[in-house]
């Protein structure tokens, strides 16, 4: 005879998963708030009843974490771990720096040793086991735990306690440091006589042993839609959504599935989930948080999913791709995964600090993203509750303590597109034959050149016969031969000075500025501040012009050079001006022309001054000239400027394209390895004793290597240790993962927790099963979601049902699939994807989507945020450029983290913002707009509208309510727009002149704004 619980017993359990509930409705399970709301009065109203009706073995069964039925005898992992882990371990636990009375409870050699005359434990006698005299005992000074730990065992706890000790107090290894083996699947038919579906047959067996049954499959459009944002991350076009509907091939799903795999699309939306593990951003954190490259790793994440790499490869690659042979360009992108740590550019920030704060962050992400564990609990003491020593911590830090970046964005990786390569080349080519050009004109002139010749012996000063000033200033010749201008200082000024030149030709004309205490700030130019612009120079004879060949000048102000003087543009000059220092002193430029026969007795330099800048003339000048050889005169060899400048040209070019090619951040190893020692408290500064890279002793050890025994163990052996079949973690942990985002929650719900205070698996045989099979079909991560989604549990329908709130309220064991809120990013996505503005293209840098302004105002840097136009404005979600001090508000709102660390589950929140956002936010208007021209746009009657904008939005056409209640809100819009047009237009968009906008069509935006915002929209059925 089955005995019932007592009363007190019923409520105590009551109690437990009422507090449950209520803890769990602020889970990430969009079901859950409804659910407790649902529960609690039904649970209140019906308590006696259940106290009457339910055996003692329903609660046990809830509690049951196995497959099959539950044992009725006291189980260590089920009951005993708990008890031990949540109130002993604290205290005697794997930490020796807080352990108390030298007892240690988490091993049986600990639990059982002599500790002066009793034992905490003694195998099969409860009454001589001090643990248990203590958890019995009353005294508050002897009792356990303590009464300041706030914590406190149950009568069943007790009882449960009392009885394992009876039984032999044996301990069990923790269940997911076990071995992977994999069950045999539970032998089960389908109606149709066909081989029940393995993940089926471990599902349907636990739900049998509850008393339930699976839920129907959902219909079909929840089904396309369901499997399109799962897989792709978009819902499905009404085109596609049609054609599912109208299929009448029995194989549609499947097919469905494997077109939703091969879309490039599909790497995107499960690289977005390995990226938040890989803590990516487009900044570099702390307060500064300037920009980084490294969006070519993100790139290459999306690759990977897409071309199915093995999930082993995809470790080794990510983790050690550098210390490969002969590492390839992917493979070194591949190493970003560890370069996405943050970095501090603060002045006066300790480099070293920062350093070992990132080593820091790799050990704790590798432990979190591989291994399920909290291994930083471990930083700074030995861990609390997992067998991890604080020297094993260190030994794990040890290998990612060995890189060359030490707080900077470098080692950076170039990374050319075929095009850029091709085009670097020729450039190679062309300026090696341009630099073999250019050496063999110098040698050729050097060959001509005899001896150098003193310049000065070259030049002749002039004596002026006339001078004329065309605005009136008196030019006077002084007894050096200088010109000095006084008098009227017109706007407008030309000096024309007429000479004989003793010369047979002339080569070149120098001419020189000279200060005068007569001039403004003692000149040369008579300006306020002393400066001149001369625009342009002229020199000629009867019968020839001057031809200006080139101009130098022993100094020119800043966009003033003296080349402006002989380019015929009257609107440029050559001006003296500094940006440093005194202006007014001597300068000189020379001109140099075609030789110019200079027989004839009238020769004319004409000097244009203050076209444009009035009253900037020269006020002390002087002229001399030359018929010597250009090059003797300091002018570079025509044809070796030309020269010159070919090469200078191909040179800019080649850097154009070189700063052009993006770059991306690399791990890189040093070449002598760096000392690692165990820190003190975790403190950088307070080092112990010296430690090599090593894995903890509680798993298995790194696979002997050929030359594991002289040299240190590196990334490249703590990657391949990941990944091997004996390892009891890696494979468990990334299956049930991928079990969450295709179920909302993990089979393991403490996903990132496999150690002893995580949750026990809902299905461990399941578990270890997909497992199992993940390796053996060669870690392909395809493989495993088709093998999920395929499965009828995948399948149900999500509806909440009755019988199954009663028993599993939470929907532990699976008997329906689960309702869950879209992403930030997917939610984006999913309203460009309906509005038709979507952009498709795949990969390349981040964008910049209108967000609202001064999201920067807080932050320490008020960086810019230049809004993308034409297709990069329409960019999926994952593509909008990260910033970790300031995210685009929309993934904040949406409980898009801020990467500092590891992601491997997002929160799923639920505020009245999110709703504003949608309505209001500038991207999500501009959306509403297109989708309401886009049903507008469509033909038929306004029937056939709504029902084309339901197959967009959601996959299915909408209920006679739905219609009625829509049609209603249609007419009222409509009515408004018309009344208030001015007004309305400004809500719907721009109303253009030449094509005016409809009432009809400003109704249909409001619709589509109303569509967008329904959870529908943006939850996944």
């Amino acid at each position: 005879m089955i005995e019932c619980l007592s009363e007190s017993c019923l409520r105590s359990q009551f109690s437990i998963r009422l507090n449950c509930l209520a803890k769990y409705s602020h889970s990430s399970n969009d079901d859950s708030s409804m659910i407790y709301s649902r529960l609690i009065p039904a649970m209140l109203v019906s308590i006696q009843i259940i106290v009457l009706l339910i055996p003692c073995t329903f609660f046990a069964q809830l509690s049951h974490a196995d497959d099959s039925d539950p044992a009725i005898s006291v189980n260590f992992t089920r009951d005993i771990r708990p008890i031990l882990s949540n109130t002993c371990f604290k205290c005697h636990g794997p930490d020796e720096h807080s352990r108390s009375a030298d007892l240690r409870l988490d091993t049986p050699e600990g639990a059982t040793a002599d500790l002066g005359g009793y034992r905490a434990i003694v195998a099969g006698d409860p009454d001589s086991s001090e643990a248990m005299q203590r958890i019995l005992s009353n005294d508050p000074d002897l009792m356990m735990p303590p009464p300041e730990s706030g914590r406190e065992l149950s009568r069943q706890q007790k009882e449960q306690f009392a009885k394992w000790i009876s039984s032999g107090a044996n301990y069990e290894q923790h269940w997911s440091f076990k071995p992977i083996k994999s069950p045999p699947v539970p032998t089960s038919e389908e109606a149709d006589g066909n081989p029940t579906h393995p993940i089926d047959a471990f599902i349907r067996r636990r739900l049998e042993s509850l008393q339930l049954t699976p839920s129907q499959e959902a219909d079909s459009s929840t089904l396309i839609r369901r499997v399109s944002l799962d897989l792709i991350g978009l819902p499905p076009t009404a085109e596609e959504a049609k054609n599912y509907l109208s299929s009448e091939s029995p194989d549609k799903y499947m097919e469905l599935v494997d077109r939703l795999l091969a879309s490039p699309h599909y790497g995107e939306k499960w690289g977005r989930h390995w990226l938040d593990q890989a803590r990516y951003a487009d900044s570099n954190g702390y307060t500064v948080d300037s920009p980084r490259s490294i969006w070519l790793y993100r790139d290459w994440v999306i690759n990977a999913f897409n071309d199915d790499m093995p999930f082993d490869e995809f470790t080794i690659q990510q983790l050690a791709g550098d210390l490969l042979p002969n590492p390839t360009q992917q493979q070194l992108i591949a190493t970003g995964f560890h370069r996405n740590t943050l970095v501090n550019q603060e002045g006066g920030a300790d480099k070293e600090q920062f350093r070992n704060e990132a080593v820091v962050d790799r050990t704790n992400t590798t432990g979190a993203v591989w291994l399920g564990l909290t291994v930083g609990c471990a930083q700074c003491h030995t861990h609390k509750y997992d067998p991890l020593t604080h020297t094993e911590y260190y030994r794990l830090f040890a290998f990612f303590n060995q890189t060359q970046d030490i707080n900077s964005i470098s080692p950076q990786l170039q990374v050319p597109s075929e095009l850029q390569r091709e085009q670097l080349a020729e450039l190679d080519e062309k300026i090696r034959s341009a630099t073999a050009a250019v050496e063999a004109r110098k040698q050729q002139l050097d060959s001509t050149i005899s001896e150098p010749i003193s310049t000065d012996s070259m030049w002749t000063a002039i004596t002026p016969k006339n001078i004329i000033s065309a605005g009136g200033a008196v030019l006077t010749v002084l007894p050096d031969g200088s010109v000095l201008a006084s008098g009227t200082n017109p706007n407008s000024e030309e000096y024309t000075v007429t000479f004989t030149s003793p010369l047979a030709q002339i080569s070149a004309i120098k001419l020189e500025t000279l200060v005068d205490s007569s001039l403004p700030k003692q000149g040369p130019g008579r300006a306020s501040n002393g400066n001149f612009v001369l625009h342009e120079v002229g020199l000629k004879s009867t019968e020839q012009t001057a031809q200006w060949i080139d101009a130098t000048a022993d100094h020119s102000q800043n966009k003033f050079p003296i080349k402006h003087a002989i380019d015929c543009n009257f609107k440029t000059g050559w001006a003296i001006n500094v940006t440093k220092g005194n202006m007014n002193v001597n300068r000189e430029a020379t001109l140099y022309c075609q030789p110019l026969e200079s027989t004839d007795d009238k020769l004319e330099f004409q000097l244009t001054l203050t076209m444009t800048n009035p009253q900037y003339s020269i006020g002390r000048f002087r002229l001399l000239i030359s018929e010597a050889d250009h090059q003797l005169l300091g002018l570079p060899d025509p044809e070796l400027s030309r020269l010159t400048q070919i090469q200078t040209s191909l040179e800019a070019d080649w850097k154009r394209i070189n700063q052009s090619i993006p770059t991306t951040m690399i791990m890189s190893e040093l070449k002598v390895p760096r000392e690692t020692h165990r820190l003190i408290r975790g403190d950088f500064l307070r080092k112990g004793e010296p430690v090599t890279p090593g894995t903890p002793d509680f798993l298995p050890g790194i696979w002997s290597h050929e030359d594991n025994e002289s040299r240190l163990l590196t990334r490249l052996d703590l990657a391949h240790w990941l990944i091997q079949e004996d390892n009891p973690l890696t494979a468990r942990v990334t299956v049930n993962r991928i079990w969450m985002q295709l179920f909302g929650r993990g089979l393991v719900e403490t996903e990132n927790d496999f150690g002893l205070q995580g949750t026990p698996p809902s299905h461990p045989e399941l578990l270890d099963w997909l497992a199992s099979e993940f390796m053996t079909n060669g870690w392909s991560v395809k493989h495993l979601i088709r093998l999920i989604v395929t499965s009828k549990t995948y399948k149900q329908a999500s509806i909440a049902r009755d019988d199954v709130n009663r028993v599993d309220p939470l929907n532990k064991y699976l008997s329906r699939q689960s309702r869950i809120r879209l992403d930030a990013e997917l939610i984006r996505d999913a309203g460009l994807l309906v509005s038709d503005l979507l952009t498709t293209k795949i990969g390349g840098p981040s964008v910049y989507p209108p967000q609202p302004d001064g999201v920067y105002t807080f932050t320490q840097v008020n960086s810019s945020w230049p809004t993308s136009t034409g297709e990069d404005r329409y960019r999926r979600g994952m593509y909008t450029f990260f910033k970790r001090s300031a995210p685009h508000p929309l993934l904040s709102t949406f409980d898009t983290p801020t990467f500092n660390t590891t992601c491997t589950r997002r929160d799923r929140s639920n505020t009245p913002l999110q709703s504003l956002t949608i309505a209001n936010d500038t991207a999500f208007f501009e959306m509403a707009q297109m989708l309401g021209k886009r049903i507008s746009d469509s033909p038929g009657t306004w029937e056939e509208r709504l029902q084309y904008a339901f197959q967009i939005c959601f996959a299915r056409n909408s209920t006679d309510s739905e219609s009625t209640r829509i049609k209603s809100y249609f007419d009222s819009q409509k009515h408004v727009f018309i009344q208030d047009q001015k007004s309305r237009t400004t809500i719907v968009g721009q109303n253009d002149e030449d094509s005016p906008i409809s009432s009809d069509q400003a109704a249909w935006v409001m619709v589509a704004r109303v569509l967008i915002n329904l959870d529908e929209f943006i939850t996944r059925q």
